[in-house]
C-alpha cells in the first residue's frame, strides 16, 4: 500500500492509516468510508456532538459513552465504533474530523482518485459538473472526484482546488489583479 508520508506524519494519519488497514483486511473499506462519511455529515451538523468531541472537561468515560450512543443512533459499523472507543480513550476525539478526511485521501488513492475541490459562484448543473469532471480526469490521468461548494464572493467563475493545486479562473481573482496592474 502507497500511502503519502505526508498522511502517515500527521496524528490523524497514522490513525487513518490503521482503520484502513483494519478495514482492508476485513474487506470493510467501503462500509467504514461509508460510516466515516455519515459521522463527518454529523459533526457538521451538530454543535452538541462537536462538543462532546472537543471539549476536554468531559471524562474518557463520558466521552466513550457518548461516542458510542451516537455510532448506534448513526448505525455505525462494529469496526468504526471501535475505533471510536479507541479515539475516546486515548482522548483523541478532537481529531476525528481530520482522521476521516485522512481516510478518505487514503481509500481514494487506493481506488486511483483524486478529489477536487471547485468552488463556484452559483451551484453547478449536472450536466457543468459532468463536463468539469471529464477534462479533469483528462489532465490528471487519473480518476477525479469532485467535492462541489458555493461561494458567492467568487462574482463568478470557478475556484478548482486538487491537492496542493489550484486553479483560479474566479471573476474576484481577476478583477484583483486587474486592480493591482492599474496600481502600478
Amino acid at each position: 500500500m502507497d500511502i503519502s508520508a505526508g498522511i502517515q506524519a500527521s496524528l490523524a494519519g497514522r490513525y487513518a492509516s490503521a482503520l484502513f488497514e483494519l478495514a482492508a483486511e476485513q474487506g470493510a473499506v467501503t462500509a467504514v468510508e461509508s460510516d466515516l462519511e455519515t459521522l463527518g455529515a454529523a459533526l457538521a451538523e451538530s454543535a452538541d456532538l462537536r462538543e462532546v468531541t472537543t471539549n476536554p472537561e468531559l471524562s474518557r468515560k463520558a466521552q466513550r459513552g457518548a461516542i458510542a450512543a451516537v455510532a448506534a443512533l448513526l448505525g455505525l459499523g462494529e469496526l468504526t465504533g471501535n475505533f471510536l472507543g479507541v479515539l475516546a480513550a486515548n482522548r483523541r476525539l478532537s481529531a476525528v474530523g481530520d482522521m476521516i478526511r485522512a481516510f478518505q485521501m487514503i481509500a481514494a488513492a487506493q481506488r486511483g482518485e483524486v478529489t477536487a475541490e471547485v468552488a463556484s459562484a452559483h451551484p453547478l448543473t449536472e450536466e457543468q459538473l459532468n463536463a468539469l469532471k471529464d477534462k479533469l480526469t483528462a489532465r490528471q490521468g487519473r480518476t477525479v472526484k469532485l467535492k462541489p461548494s458555493v461561494d458567492p464572493d467568487l462574482l463568478g467563475g470557478l475556484v478548482v482546488t486538487i491537492g496542493s493545486q489550484r486553479i483560479d479562473g474566479s471573476i474576484r481573482t481577476r478583477l484583483n489583479s486587474l486592480a493591482n496592474a492599474m496600481k502600478g
